[in-house]
């Protein structure tokens, strides 16, 4: 086990008494409680971390947070590793296992890297200039594609973990928890508003957690963490403020809904793995803070290369040191501080290289009390080294700083570069939910504007960096939240903190030059390998819109989102346009704000809780009588009940024959079932439907026909008048969920003025067809006071009564095309009716079918379904309800179902189709060809819908949609299926097989 040879011996926010074993590409380490997996790899001296992703170049840490490109490792063992986790967010704990990826055999030595010496063949863009030709090689190119792609490895075992969803309202909800978010929530929770603070590290405190533990700056007379831990306790003692920690805002939507991911260590103890939270807030205030940008110099991407705030983090927070000897580059006030920080912790200042022309010279004289040299208008132009930094090209800048000055070339030794280029505030969430970002000159980086929600900004994030501004703003805003959201808040003053000295302005410097013939790059996405002259390229190649330049560049499409690159990279195109920043925009930022796993996305919804088993009130009787199920959406259905020996084949030819021949009954109660209530609801239904619905009589039934606004066929299903202003709809199992939201939305958007209600009763009934030419014996042969007879039920009509002593509906409807009849109940007397009337009809020969036999029976009779016919393209006229489509009245559809591509002669129609030696199969899919020698894709004129072997006449017959197929009736053609190696010759027929006029059904 090797020493932490740079953690400090003194200082930081960790537990020394709680020593934390790991390991990291195999080796064993040790760390600290309140380390993360970098701070302990900095801890001992572990600099190479990683490969970046096209070049393979060595990559250390940059960053201490959420924006880290570089230090991407792969966590845990068998199935519970995950791959590019940010060892800068990492909490160690005890067994951590930790490897680099995107690396092979190792990362010292990456066989990969070769591809930084051959880098100019792959510039921007590289991927849509190659692999182009030739195009029978695509196989060969694809294999190595898909070897390169990506980052890291998933898991291949299923998640033993768990993880869970929270729905949640509150009256303000606060981002970030640093002094700006704590100030808010106090103000907030003082005034009696339900807060909830969401803050993505383990700790409350923000940057204040990265001030030296000796620091003189004071909050209310306190020290900076003694304030924050009061701040914390006093939340606490709150009844309606609640803390979250470890928790990141990643998504912000419409009418203040914030999306929180919140992780927990592995610990065993059963609490969820990571948990979403969905929190709508009344009000929301963002104190996200803000990120530093790195400088974009030569060769800055090697190792030992950090930004300058996140080396005061490691020395202070976690007392470790990141470096020996360290140079610092900036032209901001900020960069000062760390310097004089991470003095203090112990490495030593080599020089503060500074791009701007003149300092403060209080600043110029801390840096003279640490021994450091400070360069003035100097810019460091290039960094040496390989797997590290062993030294710095400092040179003089010229007076517009856009160019190198005459004069020599200063080499500075050193294993640590600090750069600092100004902060960008974290203004992701803000444009989530639709705000306008206004370019601050002053800034050199862009800040919230406007936002049509109900959303303020305090601290940091509006560009405010010094302690006392984020305090009253955080202060202000968090009590201006509470008052809007209804709540009187007390007037308390806001934390105190003394004023800091005015910051000199910031030089904005996108790209520090190159001296003449340097061939360093200067990479502005670290983590894409995205450098200065791929942004010049895309611009010269006409790439210059900056969503244009991001996707040629792939700048900003990281997984960490462009959190350190983006401005730099619309800096870089804004100097290369001679526009400014604010002129050339920003790329648009969508959720998620950082990484969001797939499991915790999906929550409990996984494996057997992906969505609900569906049983039938009759399930139990199926199962007891050996039905085999099949899987109808979330539905079971008996598919057959296979006798002794009986195939699936073998059962459901026995079973359609017997329907067609006896009788047979069939649970049906899975169609949806929407009731439809309301003085409109006859006009609702004539503009849902194709055919009329105005006039239809009371206990009568009638099959319509819906369409999508773009005139395509939608559903179909029978709808019954149960009284003059009530109506009970059915729709197809699969379909039965989205027809009810549509109606829904029908109501609200398209017709609001309509008095209607619909109400999904699926559930709620439990249905049985009875069909066959005994079917009528059947029911008459039940204990019933309804009357069965043609006369008192005509076909399609309705009645009620009691049967058996169950109250029930009775529906004279058939899908199988014989005589029949569906019967409905209350969900919980479906068993005992079914049983009742299997009891009362086995004498007479009745037996149970299967959605199995239900389709021979359609496909014979012609009936169409969704999927096979109703596919998404065929309109009304293809099917063959042209007649149906009224002429007299508007519905959905009606004015975009006549567009000539949707009435053209040479649309495909419905027809049928046999086997023109009587025995060939027919399947599903085969295509339609007048002339089998020709390509395939040039000849397809149709192709077969559904196919099956009709035990009733003996052969194999199908439904097609076929090009003018019902100009074509006799016409032989040829069914082909390549991927079966089959062809069949077949003649269009009608595709009504067994009884065309409808006799059966109306016996």
């Amino acid at each position: 086990m090797k020493a932490q040879r740079f953690r400090n011996g003194w200082g930081g926010l960790i537990d020394r008494s709680r020593v934390l074993n790991f390991t990291f590409n195999g080796k064993g380490y040790q760390g600290y409680e309140g380390d993360t997996l970098a701070s302990a790899l900095i801890a001992n001296g572990i600099s190479l971390v990683g490969r970046s992703f096209k070049y393979h170049r060595p990559r250390g840490i940059m960053t201490a947070g959420p924006e880290e490109p570089n230090a991407l490792v792969q966590v845990g063992e068998g199935a519970r590793t995950e791959p590019n986790i940010r060892a800068t967010e990492l909490a160690l704990t005890e067994g951590l296992v930790a490897r680099s990826q995107n690396c092979w055999p190792t990362v010292e030595y990456d066989v990969g890297e070769i591809n930084d010496l051959f880098s100019r063949l792959f510039p921007a863009g590289f991927y849509y200039k190659t692999f182009m030709w030739p195009a029978s090689s695509w196989l060969t190119y694809e294999h190595y594609i898909r070897k390169a792609a990506g980052m890291g490895k998933p898991p291949l075992e299923p998640d033993p973990d768990h993880y869970d969803h929270h729905y949640g309202f509150c009256d303000v909800l606060i981002v970030g928890g640093g002094p700006a978010g704590l100030a808010a929530a106090l103000a907030a929770g003082r005034g009696g508003a339900r807060v909830v603070l969401a803050e993505q590290d383990r700790r409350l405190g923000g940057q204040l957690l990265s001030e030296p533990p000796s620091g003189f700056r004071r909050i209310d007379g306190k020290g900076l963490l003694e304030w924050v831990a009061a701040a914390e306790a006093e939340l606490a003692s709150l009844p309606d403020v609640r803390v979250l920690t470890r928790t990141t805002a990643f998504g912000y939507y419409d009418q203040n809904m914030v999306t929180l991911c919140q992780h927990e260590p592995r610990n065993g103890n059963g609490v969820p793995r990571q948990r979403v939270h969905h929190i709508r807030a009344n009000q929301v205030v963002l104190a996200s803070g803000a990120i530093e940008r790195p400088l974009v110099y030569g060769n800055n991407d090697r190792p030992g290369n950090m930004l300058a705030s996140a080396a005061r983090s490691y020395v202070n927070r976690y007392a470790a040191q990141p470096g020996t000897r360290a140079v610092v580059m900036t032209n901001n006030d900020s960069a000062y501080e760390a310097a004089a920080e991470v003095a203090a912790g112990g490495v030593e200042l080599a020089a503060v290289v500074d791009l701007r022309s003149s300092v403060r010279e209080e600043l110029a004289e801390r840096v003279r009390r640490w021994g450091a040299q400070h360069l003035v208008a100097h810019a460091i132009t290039a960094t040496h080294g390989s797997r590290g930094v062993w030294g710095v090209d400092v040179m003089a800048l010229s007076k517009d700083g856009r160019g190198i000055a005459h004069g020599p070339t200063q080499i500075v030794n050193c294993d640590l570069v600090l750069s600092s280029g100004g902060w960008n505030p974290t203004v992701h969430l803000f444009s989530h939910a639709q705000g306008r970002n206004r370019y601050d000159e002053s800034l050199a980086t862009f800040v919230p504007d406007r936002c049509p929600q109900a959303i303020r900004c305090a601290g940091s994030v509006t560009g405010a960096f010094d302690l006392k501004s984020c305090l009253e703003q955080g202060c202000q805003a968090g009590a201006a939240a509470a008052a809007d959201a209804g709540f009187k808040a007390k007037k308390v003053p806001p934390p105190r903190a003394e004023a800091e000295p005015e910051a000199a302005p910031i030089r904005a410097v996108w790209r520090v030059p190159l001296p003449e013939g340097s061939s360093a790059k200067r990479f502005v996405d670290h983590q894409d390998d995205v450098t200065v002259s791929d942004i010049a390229l895309a611009e010269r190649e006409n790439y210059s819109s900056v969503e244009h330049l991001k996707r040629y560049t792939t700048l900003g499409m990281g997984t960490d989102q462009g959190k350190t690159s983006n401005i730099n990279g619309l800096g870089i195109l804004s100097d290369i346009l001679g526009k400014l920043p604010g002129d050339v925009g920003t790329t648009t930022f969508r959720p998620p704000y950082t990484p969001v796993t797939i499991s915790a996305i999906a929550g409990r919804e996984s494996g057997p809780h992906l969505a609900p088993k569906r049983r039938t009130p009759m399930h139990d009787w199926h199962e007891q009588h050996g039905a085999v199920f099949v899987e109808a959406g979330q539905w079971y259905r008996a598919r057959y009940y296979p006798r002794d020996g009986e195939t699936l084949t073998d059962a459901a030819r026995r079973e359609t024959r017997h329907v067609r021949e006896c009788v047979g009954m069939c649970d049906v109660s899975t169609l949806g079932k929407i009731d439809i209530q309301g003085k409109d609801a006859a006009e609702f239904l004539n503009r849902v439907y194709v055919n009329g619905f105005a006039k239809l009589p009371v206990n009568k039934a009638r099959y319509g026909v819906m369409l999508r606004e773009d005139g395509v066929v939608y559903d179909d299903g029978t709808t019954i008048r149960l009284a003059e202003n009530h109506f009970l709809m059915s729709a197809t199992t699969a379909n039965a969920a989205r027809v009810m939201q549509d109606l829904e939305f029908a109501l609200q958007v398209y017709w609001p003025e309509l008095e209607v209600s619909v109400s999904s009763t699926t559930d709620l009934w439990a249905s049985m067809s009875v069909a066959g030419p005994k079917s009528r014996e059947v029911l008459e042969a039940l204990d019933s006071d309804i009357d069965f007879s043609s006369d008192a039920l005509p076909f399609m009509g309705h009645a009620t009564g009691t049967i058996s002593g169950i109250a029930a509906h009775v529906f004279r409807i058939s899908f199988s095309g014989e005589l029949g009849y569906e019967l409905a109940c209350g969900a919980g007397d479906g068993f005992a009716l079914w049983e009742r009337v299997m009891e009362a009809g086995r004498p007479i020969g009745l037996e149970p079918y299967g959605t199995e036999a239900l389709g021979i029976l359609r496909i014979e009779k012609g009936h169409v379904v969704i999927g096979p016919e109703i596919n998404g393209t065929a309109t009304a006229d293809d099917l063959g309800f042209g007649r149906m489509c009224s002429t007299k009245k508007p519905y959905i559809g009606h004015r975009l179902k006549e567009r000539p591509g949707l009435t053209h002669e040479r649309r495909q129609q419905l027809v049928g189709l046999k086997a023109v030696d009587g025995q060939t199969r027919i399947r599903a899919g085969m295509q339609l060809v007048t002339d089998p020698e020709l390509p395939l894709p040039m000849r397809s004129e149709g192709y077969v819908a559904s196919g099956c072997f009709s035990p009733n006449l003996q052969e194999p017959v199908a439904t097609a949609l076929l090009e003018n197929g019902r100009g074509r009736m006799d016409e032989e053609l040829w069914a082909l299926s390549p991927l079966h190696g089959e062809s069949v010759k077949v003649r269009v027929v009608s595709a009504h097989f067994v009884d065309p006029e409808g006799e059966r059904i109306r016996a």
